[in-house]
């Protein structure tokens, strides 16, 4: 049986982005939940030191100038709420964590800590859509400076949606987002989407989470 041209491309199109994106499951639906649990557009305020675990203030002072944001705890007490494990305090300081978790997630965290990199964005929202915890994370080339780390959130978007603007994340940060564009997320580091400098790494979260 010969299928029209038009007919079978459009029933190509619409397999490969079925295949990619693929069905959100119940174990993501989960991971989702739990993260949304979390507030974080109430919690782990830029401008404050924060308790890493809550994100409440401590009421310690600020004494220097810096922003004080708080992407890399965030994404640690999130991963600590699945019953993973990714850098945090005490073994790293809050300080240029995102930096450190970078370096860790592509050693340590991907030989022993159950870390798996992911190709792309693509990939990562399969990844998230079957469950997995997610991170997308990029190192800033001034060591002095902060790099970014945020979740993906399962999610539909195909993959031209994905190539134009990434998946979607959770994220704290210069803002916080409980949903918005990686694009977006990652907007006070311009260069790491276009450029492709974001990492992805993904690791199943523990039993009963």
């Amino acid at each position: 049986m010969r299928f029209p041209l038009a007919a079978l491309v459009l029933f190509l199109a619409s397999t490969a982005v079925l295949c990619v994106a693929g069905e959100i499951t119940p174990e993501a639906k989960r991971v989702v939940s739990v993260l949304e649990s979390m507030h974080v557009e109430e919690h782990w305020i830029a401008g404050a030191i924060v308790d890493w675990r809550t994100g409440d203030p401590t009421g310690k002072a600020v004494t220097d100038t810096g922003k004080h944001t708080h992407c890399s705890q965030f994404a640690a007490a999130a991963c600590e709420k699945l019953g993973i494990y990714i850098l945090r305090p005490p073994e790293h300081s809050a300080v240029l964590l995102a930096n450190a978790q970078f370096d860790w997630l592509a050693g340590e965290g991907r030989t022993g800590g159950g870390w798996t990199p992911v190709a792309d964005g693509v990939a990562a929202q399969d990844a998230a859509n079957r469950g997995q915890v997610v991170v997308a994370v990029c190192q800033n080339a001034d060591p002095k400076k902060s790099g970014h780390i945020a979740l993906i959130r399962p999610g539909s978007k195909t993959p031209e949606q994905i190539a134009a603007e990434g998946p979607d994340v959770i994220q704290a940060g210069g803002t916080n987002f409980t949903s918005t564009s990686l694009k977006r997320g990652f907007a006070n580091h311009p260069q790491a989407f276009p450029k492709g400098e974001i990492r992805f790494y993904a690791h199943a979260p523990a039993a009963g989470h």
